[in-house]
């Protein structure tokens, strides 16, 4: 497991605050790789249907707040900073609207493993693990179309474990001193056994167990906005289940590429992993 230092604790006792500050709202806006991206799409009027949105193929969130059309856009670690566009088909009229993403520089996490086979993969292994990738990356891009009255259409998120924040979102991971893609969520330093809990509403969208992730449960909240649960010892549900928020859904656990127990908890919007802490948060500040 990652070493704990007094900057990590600090980390984790902002997590907490966050969380119980966390209402009904939007997460924060940080127009960064790995963040959140809130773009105004223009005023609503009476009923009139959402507009619809896309950053490149990938249909995006919207959603309103304020009178508004907002659409929430999930940004990939590797999106290159600059000017990007976002497509938006509003009834008749098509529009490109141009928005900004900065740079951010992620620290580095440097991870020591005793089974070094999780890092020099056999043929066998290194077959299995890219099958593997290939299905998750499909999962991460399902779409299921939810209004905002719907019950299980829901951005606001709680952690789903009680623990230390271990790891942060985005850092560059070297395991047994070779790099690796970076942190693609966050690890929440558990016991073996813990309760994992539904982050928000939704249905679950997979289980399986693999070979980096081991057992893993995806809940899908509707719009692209899909939670993955991952390193589980059990799974207490199965693809289609209907969970609330909070509900249980397994027992942490150090399954697939693990030092220790932990979960690792990771956010997806619109096909791109984010930094979940965005979810967590009342506090809005664009940067």
């Amino acid at each position: 497991m990652t070493r704990f230092c007094f900057r990590q604790i600090t980390a984790a006792l902002l997590f907490t605050l966050f969380a119980a500050e966390t209402a009904n709202a939007l997460p924060k806006a940080s127009n960064v790789p790995g963040g959140v991206a809130l773009i105004q799409l223009g005023a609503i009027s009476h009923n009139e249907s959402a507009p619809r949105a896309w950053l490149g193929e990938q249909q995006v969130f919207v959603t309103r707040e304020n009178g508004q059309w907002i659409a929430v856009v999930g940004l990939a670690l590797d999106l290159s900073p600059g000017l990007h566009e976002l497509r938006v088909s509003a009834g008749d009229e098509q529009k490109n609207l141009r928005f900004e993403v900065v740079n951010k520089r992620y620290p580095e996490q440097r991870i020591t493993l005793k089974d070094s086979s999780k890092v020099q993969l056999s043929p066998a292994d290194e077959q299995r693990a890219v099958r593997e990738i290939e299905t998750i990356q499909k999962l991460k891009r399902h779409w299921r179309e939810v209004n905002d009255n719907a019950d299980d259409s829901n951005s606001t998120f709680m952690p789903p474990a009680d623990g230390r924040l271990a790891s942060r979102f985005g850092l560059r991971r070297f395991f047994n001193g070779e790099p690796r893609a970076p942190h693609s969520g966050l690890d929440l330093a558990v016991a073996h056994g813990t309760p994992i809990k539904a982050s928000a509403h939704g249905k679950v969208l997979a289980t399986d167990d693999y070979f980096f992730n081991g057992k893993t449960a995806f809940i899908d909240h509707g719009n692209g906005l899909i939670s993955m649960y991952c390193h589980l010892d059990r799974i207490d549900v199965q693809a289609g289940d209907s969970v609330n928020q909070g509900q249980p859904i397994g027992r942490s656990g150090m399954t697939g590429r693990s030092s220790g127990p932990h979960l690792h908890w990771s956010v997806v919007l619109n096909g791109v992993m984010v930094d979940p802490e965005l979810f967590v948060t009342a506090n809005r500040k664009t940067r």
